[in-house]
């Protein structure tokens, strides 16, 4: 996934629950730009972010935010079946959200 100010965040995304993904986030520096998906992070197992090599296990998600240029790697396990979706706090557009299905 492409960060970057005013451009679409991309197709929707569908996973299967109990299955191990890798998501690569990475902002082009235009802007200070974050994502938000409480509901969706709660309904994965985050293995680990890992950040210029640095790799963090947290308990949970509820954002991430790049203040310029950047990749974080997402690794995580799809637990919970619904919709959920990510998206750019405080935009209104539908191309400013990304759509998630865990089957």
């Amino acid at each position: 996934m492409i960060l970057s100010v005013g451009e679409p965040l991309g197709d929707p995304w569908h996973l299967k629950s109990g299955r191990y993904y890798e998501v690569e986030i990475t902002a082009d520096g235009s802007g200070e730009i974050g994502l938000e998906g409480a509901g969706f992070f709660r309904a994965i197992w985050v293995d680990e972010v890992v950040i210029r090599g640095l790799e963090v296990r947290p308990m949970g998600l509820h954002s991430i935010e790049f203040d310029r240029a950047g990749t974080m790697e997402i690794g995580f396990v799809a637990i919970k079946p619904g919709r959920y979706d990510l998206h750019i706090p405080g935009a209104t557009g539908a191309t400013q959200r990304l759509e998630i299905v865990i089957e």
